[in-house]
């Protein structure tokens, strides 16, 4: 079923990179140098989140206005984009090492101007200014981490990529607790951002370039230099060979031109089936939901039921930590059971553990407390929301539906009794705020009081469990791996360009989905999506696990697209009619 594990393959990877801790350390610098850039990935991603709590809190406009809210986070998103596509192209160009100094410096740019934004519109310019940093750091370090790694341990290697993403955004949630009491909150917790970046910067200057793009460039002497720090004696020579052949293949196949074009890609079989595979799981990396979660999960623990932010914030921490202790993982499998089965893996989990957050939002919405006329007629007149006093104090309103009113917006106040009896429906400004809790009492504007909140973490608690190790890791890996020495910058930048693509499309549609058709259905819909990527992977993605990188080309050319899965054929001088 997995069509493409090869024999030889050392299954003690796990313990050989750890080993190199003392054996060959600088091969551990290396990745974990180049790594920093996915710690910013995380950090961003993780920190939002909670920032947005408190942003809503200073900025008005950004209170009411759920598309503004949107905006802030997808911003970043919409940067990235533009910085990996561009990451791509400077990658081939200049390298990868330049690549990531360039990613740093952007970042800092753009954590100083949001740290001192006197309104959104600053705010989102320098959300920007991140996204282009992180964009072009998304792809270019797993890129760089795969191509100064050993064969054997590099699926390991670029996971610690994956640990750090997930790590950023475990220490982003400690510190937005940090900070919440902290005059500036938000500005604290996007300002810190600027640290990390800087501490990468001067480690990457004291660092080399990759030695696959120093050959590709014709500086072979410098390659074999850094090729003998990173390989054992045993090893090297081979390597070097290896790498020296496949360079000269390419060169003999393109001639002396750089220039490469989308059709000569799309024309090129082996790059055409890396593409498809590469290019899917970024895309279904993020359609199956995993940043709903990662930038909204403290409101959506609101939405479940939990009035606090400081509550919202601390729940939301464990699902982080899960997050990380999921890379983890990742590190231990990925180069033991292979890609491909981590994320079949992965899937059939992320499938169950929406199944549930669909039902249990489902119940939490159908089953909200009433509104009661005579806990709301309890706070001066003034203060009820208007379309419930013109409804006549109907009986048939609960909480979701005071919740959902407009013009203005209105807030349920829990009962002072039980937060499951009928309640309050009022108008929802910092005064009536302060009232409701003067009196003890919970306030909700996000979501309603339920007796199945507990089940909604268990839930999201699940899917992180399973996400993490398979759909959260493997797609950086396959694409750090999948394609050809000459094509891997611009391909990993399409792939990378696709899944921020896709992180905007989620990112800046999930609060309207949830306004517009419910928490429960949009979920749902993620569901079902990830059902279409378990049949993706099953049908489209090769394994490459334990291949040397020259060789993934060579397997590539030696497969076929069938209706289940990738298979070697017998004898290659049938592929007639396999290609895709």
């Amino acid at each position: 079923m997995e069509g493409g594990i090869h024999g030889g393959t050392d299954t003690s990877a796990f313990r050989d990179c750890f080993s190199l801790a003392w054996k060959n350390p600088y091969v551990l610098r290396l990745a974990f140098s180049a790594g920093i850039g996915g710690f910013l990935f995380g950090y961003d991603t993780g920190v939002i989140s909670g920032a947005l709590l408190y942003i809503r809190d200073d900025f008005e406009a950004v209170d009411k206005k759920t598309v503004l809210q949107e905006s802030i986070v997808s911003m970043a998103v919409a940067g990235a984009i533009i910085g990996a596509a561009i990451g791509g192209w400077m990658n081939d160009k200049f390298g990868r090492r330049t690549a990531i100094l360039l990613a740093d410096f952007l970042f800092f740019i753009g954590a100083v101007v949001m740290a001192s934004a006197p309104n959104p519109a600053l705010l989102i310019i320098g959300r920007v200014f991140v996204g282009l940093g992180v964009g072009m750091a998304s792809m270019t370090s797993p890129l760089y981490i795969s191509e100064a790694s050993p064969a054997k341990i590099r699926g390991a290697l670029v996971s610690t990529n994956g640990f750090l993403i997930t790590g950023g955004q475990f220490l982003s949630y400690l510190i937005n607790l940090a900070f919440t009491k902290a005059p500036g909150t938000w500005r604290w917790m996007l300002g810190v951002a600027g640290i990390p970046a800087l501490v990468q910067f001067f480690l990457m200057l004291i660092l080399p370039e990759s030695p696959r793009w120093l050959y590709r460039k014709g500086r072979q002497e410098e390659a074999n230099v850094i090729l003998r720090r990173i390989y054992p004696a045993n090893e090297v020579e081979k390597e070097i060979q290896d790498l020296k052949d496949s360079v000269e293949t390419e060169i003999q196949e393109e001639g002396s031109s750089e220039k490469i074009n989308l059709i000569k890609l799309i024309k090129t079989k082996t790059v055409r089936r890396g593409l498809i595979a590469g290019v899917g799981l970024q895309v279904f990396q993020q359609f199956v939901g995993i940043n709903t979660v990662m930038y909204y999960s403290p409101t959506i623990v609101q939405l479940a039921g939990f009035a606090s932010n400081q509550t919202a914030l601390l729940l939301s921490l464990v699902t982080a930590g899960l997050n990380a202790s999921g890379s983890i993982v990742s590190i231990y499998f990925i180069d033991r059971t292979g890609r491909k089965k981590l994320l079949i893996f992965s899937l059939i989990g992320v499938i169950l553990s929406l199944g549930l957050l669909s039902a249990v939002f489902h119940q939490t919405t159908s089953h909200s407390p009433l509104v009661s006329a005579v806990e709301t007629s309890h706070f001066a007149s003034a203060y009820t929301c208007p379309d419930y006093s013109s409804a006549g104090a109907s009986t048939s309103w609960d909480c979701m539906k005071c919740l959902k009113a407009s013009s203005p917006s209105c807030g349920f106040c829990a009962s002072s009794t039980n937060k499951l009896f009928p309640g309050a429906c009022l108008l929802s400004n910092d005064t009536v705020k302060d009232i409701c809790h003067g009196e003890d009492r919970l306030w909700y504007t996000r979501g309603c009081p339920s007796r199945y909140g507990w089940l909604a973490l268990i839930g999201l608690a699940l899917y992180i469990i399973f996400f993490s190790p398979g759909m959260g890791t493997v797609p950086w890996i396959v694409n750090s791996e999948i394609y050809p020495l000459r094509f891997r910058g611009v391909c990993g930048g399409i792939a990378a360009t696709a899944n921020w693509v896709s992180n905007l499309i989620v990112a800046q549609s999930f609060l309207s989905l949830t306004e517009a058709i419910g928490t429960s259905w949009t979920f749902l819909i993620f569901g079902i999506i990830s059902v279409v990527a378990l049949f993706f992977v099953l049908i489209c993605v090769p394994e490459t696990k334990g291949l040397p990188i020259e060789e993934v080309e060579n397997m590539l050319e030696t497969r076929a697209l069938h209706i289940k899965f990738w298979e070697k054929r017998s004898d290659p001088s049938q592929k007639k009619g396999s290609s895709v």
